[in-house]
């Protein structure tokens, strides 16, 4: 995150502590205005729609959230930005943060923004203040109804996935306006250990479908993890190799055309495994 502490964004006061991490800063604001100020300054978004606990949640300011967090409502605490992230959201997408922006001035009496290492922040401590405050965050969805979960399991950011899952397991069968659960989108980027919580969480969601007809096990094909394919093959093994999508094909049907060897290869294993072990039972 190398973004510039401008005026150009329209950020308040407010806005501009949060940026910088500046928890005294933040606190002289929260306690030196009136009530009615108060909600006006936290409800207020700069040009890209960020509220200041966006901001706060997006560079990884544990203590500012918390802090912040204590004067927001359910309603101003769920304000999405323009990118229809709200702070729950922005959290779930970054992951473990090692590194970040530090304001300050220039030999030339600029202000700059370097990058500065600093202790690794779980986000995953962002969303349980978050969530402590407001459970109610966690079915918050975007325009596309995306939760905080499917956002997570996208980018593979397995802690957060853990959590959001120990805060309600049924987040794991929320599908987004294409059908896709979170289940579809860490199949297709190769998140294994993503796809392993969400299967242990959510056992039925591998034979889900999405508005194409495609399982989890049809995105995986598409991605490059071979152990993720194997997966979802082991749990439910003809049902999810026979399931055709809305234009007749099966995952091996997209694993041949895209070229994807290996997967063919363990289909075929498993089919002379699954022979053998019908002709013994027999």
């Amino acid at each position: 995150m190398t973004k510039q502490l401008t005026g150009k964004r329209d950020d308040t006061a407010l806005h501009s502590a949060a940026r910088a991490g500046n928890l005294a800063a933040v606190k002289e604001i929260l306690t030196g205005i009136e009530e009615d100020a108060l909600k006006e300054q936290l409800a207020k978004q700069n040009q890209s729609g960020e509220t200041a606990l966006y901001v706060a949640a997006e560079y990884g300011y544990v203590d500012l959230v918390k802090e912040m967090i204590n004067y927001y409502d359910l309603v101003n605490a769920g304000i999405k930005a323009r990118n229809g992230f709200d702070a729950l959201h922005i959290a779930a997408k970054q992951g473990d943060l090692g590194m970040f922006p530090t304001p300050e001035l220039s030999v030339f009496g600029f202000l700059e923004v370097k990058m500065r290492f600093s202790r690794v922040t779980l986000v995953a401590d962002i969303l349980k203040v978050l969530l402590a405050a407001h459970p109610e965050l966690a079915m918050t969805v975007d325009l596309s109804n995306t939760t905080a979960l499917h956002t997570a399991a996208t980018q593979g950011h397995i802690e957060n996935v853990k959590f959001l899952l120990e805060v309600g397991s049924s987040l794991a069968i929320i599908a987004r306006s294409n059908g896709k659960t979170p289940l579809h989108s860490a199949a297709r980027n190769g998140h294994l250990d993503v796809v392993k919580a969400l299967l242990a969480c959510e056992p039925g969601i591998a034979p889900r479908i999405d508005k194409k007809g495609q399982t989890a096990l049809h995105m995986a094909v598409k991605g490059q993890s071979l152990a993720v394919v194997e997966e979802l093959i082991r749990v439910n093994p003809l049902s999810m190799i026979n399931m055709v999508d809305t234009k007749g094909n099966t995952s091996l049907h997209i694993a041949t055309r895209k070229g994807r060897a290996q997967v063919n290869h363990s289909y075929f294993e498993f089919i002379n495994q699954f022979s053998h072990l019908c002709l013994s039972a027999n």
